[in-house]
């Protein structure tokens, strides 16, 4: 079950390939997660001493929250992703042109999980192509709705 999605991630690279990580996250995040208090359009990842890190991720605290603590709602959170899979991670995103974009946050047997995708930039006339071609892909689906 999908809590948010990264739809400017998928408008502004060419997504190729995807990975479901975990994230550490605390009390207080989880239950603004649950409340869709979430927003990862402006998040990315980066990597950093073989660590994966979100950073951008907005999660607004709930008026609810404790008292006592000060939550900051745009923190460095770690990803958690198996060790050889950050190391292919590493040289795959090391090359030109390749960036690692959070593309959905989902619920997996209770868990919240993050879909990274390794990505590569699209120019401006490419975005032009992928509009063209999801229109003509709707009007395809109108004309064989109308027959």
């Amino acid at each position: 079950m999908s809590i948010v999605q990264n739809k400017k991630a998928f408008h502004d690279y060419f997504i190729e390939e995807k990975y479901e990580t975990g994230v550490v996250l605390e009390g207080w995040e989880v239950k603004a997660i649950r409340a869709g208090r979430v927003q990862i359009k402006e998040a990315y990842v980066i990597i950093r001493n073989s660590e994966l890190f979100l950073i951008g991720c907005h999660i607004s605290a709930l008026p609810t929250a404790s008292t006592h603590i000060n939550p900051d709602p745009v923190r460095t959170r770690k990803l958690l992703l198996h060790a050889d899979e950050i190391k292919r991670l590493i040289g795959k995103a090391e090359r030109a042109g390749y960036t690692l974009v959070p593309l959905d946050m989902h619920y997996k047997a209770g868990k919240i999980k993050l879909e990274i995708g390794l990505a590569k930039g699209k120019k401006q006339h490419d975005k032009r192509e992928s509009e063209k071609q999801k229109e003509w892909m709707r009007d395809k689906q109108r004309l064989m709705r109308a027959k």
